[in-house]
């Protein structure tokens, strides 16, 4: 697959950039709030959701992540839950991202991590970007949730 470089204005946006994030690991010395700039940001390793899906589930599929670099703008502030901002190698396992609106356009979008990490930034408006930097590597699984173990659900 080629490099990703996608930009976020608006919920749907940054839908599908959650939809490629879930479970990046990065780590917490590569998280950055420069409030004098009204930025955040973050580098890791995406896993490639669109490459590892398109392959079935044949079980001989080759899975990749991929280094990332992601950014908003316009940040008014940011809050941390859950994170150790002294523990610099601590790796977060990111879930999802969402939005929260407030008085449009600003809101609060949260980066949810695994073991109830997240971080909150205040926003003007939805301003992101999501860019792949180049390194590409095999991993031998796929990551799994708890709930992709659980049978269907019936009908009653």
């Amino acid at each position: 697959m080629a490099e990703l470089k996608l930009i976020a204005f608006d919920v749907d946006d940054l839908a599908v950039l959650s939809a490629h994030l879930q479970d990046a690991v990065l780590k917490v010395g590569d998280i950055a709030y420069l409030p004098r700039e009204r930025r955040f940001a973050a580098i890791g390793n995406r896993f490639d959701w669109a490459d590892a899906l398109k392959g079935g589930n044949s079980g001989s599929q080759e899975y990749m992540r991929r280094r990332a670099a992601l950014r908003f703008e316009r940040v008014l502030g940011a809050q941390l839950q859950g994170i150790d901002t002294e523990r610099k190698d601590a790796v977060l396992s990111l879930l999802a991202i969402s939005f929260e609106p407030s008085e449009a356009p600003e809101g609060k979008i949260t980066l949810h991590f695994a073991d109830g990490g997240a971080i909150r930034l205040q926003v003007e408006c939805i301003e992101a970007e999501l860019k792949d930097l180049g390194p590409v590597w095999r991993v031998e699984t796929m990551p799994k949730h708890p709930i992709d173990d659980l049978p269907p659900a019936r009908d009653t």
